[in-house]
């Protein structure tokens, strides 16, 4: 009691004081597979596995904020991000909130459902809950160019979609199938994540692939409401919430020394392509 007493009165009561933690992680760009990893362009779990454990790491913590912008990408690296962040804000009983800004949809929606509650800008596109596929066929050009196509397989089916072949009906049909697949996953996923707040909305107007902005999005159950980051946290957590960025070191260090992709020794055609996928990705957007 005399302890208590002697806290109150004097400037020893700021050190036992602590303010409210937010590691703050970052989730920007397409989610895709490999990138450089001292640029770290792409969101993969190999890329953020670091990051994520730093963030449940931070002494004192009070919740993780998902700072996400992203048009989607591989299902794959969405679910791998997912089940990390989960496993561990399950492990440590720490909530976790995102908050969106340009975009959240596709596989960034996917990123989006980690969180416990999700919110967004007025003007941010949510949704976009579908899988797509993309690529190009050259059978033409072959031909014009007087090159013989020679592929040689072992198995019917080790073959699909070769871009230099004809395209076939049945590996259409192959490819659908896939794609049903994983959106039933992605669906599944949604239900579970949202529950009750999709407010018995039918499943054909939100898993169509649509996106929606705003206010609309939060009507129909996909988020919980418009707010930003610190505003939302300093309400939640009082004025004097600290926030912890969580950023990668590499990329950090990259971004110090000024390192370019020519410095980086980048090969020119595959940085090309990624950066062509990359603005297709947000262009679908129209970003």
């Amino acid at each position: 009691m005399k302890i208590v007493n002697i806290l109150k009165k004097t400037p020893l009561r700021r050190f036992f004081e602590r303010s409210p933690q937010v590691a703050v992680l970052p989730l920007y760009g397409v989610i895709a597979p490999g990138g450089n990893k001292l640029r770290g362009e792409n969101l993969n779990l190999a890329n953020l596995a670091e990051q994520i454990e730093t963030a449940f790491k931070t002494k004192h913590l009070s919740a993780v904020a998902l700072a996400i912008n992203s048009p989607g990408g591989s299902p794959v690296q969405s679910s791998l991000i997912f089940d990390r962040i989960r496993q561990l804000a399950d492990e440590k009983e720490v909530p976790v909130y995102a908050f969106a800004e340009d975009v959240m949809a596709s596989g960034g929606y996917w990123l989006g459902l980690c969180a416990d509650e999700i919110y967004i800008n007025k003007n941010s596109v949510v949704g976009s809950i579908g899988v797509v596929s993309a690529g190009f066929g050259f059978p033409g050009l072959l031909e014009k160019a007087g090159v013989d196509r020679r592929l040689y397989s072992a198995g019917e089916n080790k073959v699909k979609l070769d871009p230099f072949s004809p395209e076939k009906d049945e590996d259409i049909v192959w490819l659908k199938k896939i794609q049903g697949d994983i959106h039933d996953n992605f669906k599944e996923l949604v239900k579970t994540r949202r529950g009750e707040r999709l407010k018995k909305r039918k499943d054909k107007e939100l898993f169509s692939g649509d996106v929606w902005i705003g206010e609309r999005a939060v009507d129909l159950g996909l988020v919980d409401g418009i707010a930003d980051l610190r505003s939302f946290c300093r309400e939640k957590f009082g004025e004097k919430v600290n926030f912890k960025r969580v950023e990668g070191r590499q990329g950090l260090l990259a971004r110090k020394l000024g390192i370019s992709e020519q410095s980086l020794g980048a090969d020119a055609v595959e940085a090309a392509l990624q950066a062509i996928q990359s603005k297709a990705a947000w262009g679908r957007f129209g970003l």
